[in-house]
C-alpha cells in the first residue's frame, strides 16, 4: 500500500498570479484572475473581490456592486471571471462592496489588489 506524499508548506500559500481588467462600460468591469495554492473556489472569488476594490479605487470612487463570479480549476490553477459595478456613491443591491474597507481587509489577508 503506497503512502501519499506529505504535503510541503508550499503547498499552503497562495500564489497569485494576476489580473486582466476589462472595463466593459463606464461603471462594468470585468476581472479575471488566476491563482495556484488557493484552498477554495472561496479565495479565488476573494482574490477577484481583492480586484475589484483597488480597481475601485484607482478610478477614485468608493463602491461596487458584484454582479457575477464564474470559478474553475484545471490541474491545480484557478480562474475567476467576476463582474462587478463601481459607482462613486453606494449602489442598490444586496452584494456591495465599500471599497476603502475590502481593500484594507486584503492588505491585511495579503491578497493583493489590481
Amino acid at each position: 500500500m503506497a503512502c501519499e506524499p506529505v504535503p510541503t508548506a508550499e503547498q499552503f500559500i497562495p500564489d497569485y498570479r494576476g489580473v486582466d481588467t476589462t472595463l466593459l462600460s463606464d461603471d462594468l468591469v470585468q476581472f479575471n484572475v488566476e491563482m495556484t495554492n488557493a484552498l477554495s473556489a472561496q479565495d479565488v472569488s476573494n482574490y477577484a473581490e481583492c480586484a475589484a476594490a483597488g480597481y475601485t479605487l484607482i478610478r477614485g470612487w468608493g463602491f461596487a456592486r458584484h454582479l457575477r463570479t464564474n470559478v474553475d480549476e484545471e490541474a491545480g490553477v484557478w480562474k475567476a471571471d467576476a463582474v462587478y459595478t463601481i459607482s462613486p456613491a453606494l449602489p442598490r443591491g444586496l452584494r456591495t462592496i465599500d471599497a476603502e474597507v475590502v481593500a484594507a481587509a486584503c492588505a491585511e489577508k495579503g491578497i493583493p489588489t489590481v
